[in-house]
């Protein structure tokens, strides 16, 4: 079986990065806004790790970029997942329109 090619993995990523900003855009739920986000890292992730295995495969900087922002996703999503709690706990709801306080 063929090995896909650095097009094959950009086309996955663009694919993967459009569908979670069409779910950012189009849902009113903030799990499911949060879900399109990571969707998002990871499509960015994906770019990173084809570029450097098929355009500078003797250098790591691709796999540290990678590292880095499943390390930022994590506390993202900590963070995210806590304020949501808390707004749940507060207003007995997660959906965006009804999070008014937290426009200003």
């Amino acid at each position: 079986m063929q090995e896909p090619g650095l097009y094959h993995l950009l086309f996955i990523s663009a694919a993967l990065f459009f569908i979670a900003v069409f779910g950012f855009f189009t849902r009113r739920n903030l799990i499911t806004m949060l879900m399109s986000i990571e969707l998002m890292l990871n499509s960015v992730n994906l770019n990173f790790i084809a570029f450097n295995k098929y355009v500078w495969p003797g250098r790591l900087d691709g796999l540290f970029f990678t590292i880095f922002i499943i390390a930022i996703a994590a506390a993202e999503a900590a963070v995210a997942i806590a304020i949501i709690i808390n707004l749940y706990r507060t207003h007995k709801s997660i959906d965006v329109e009804q999070a008014e306080e937290l426009k200003f």
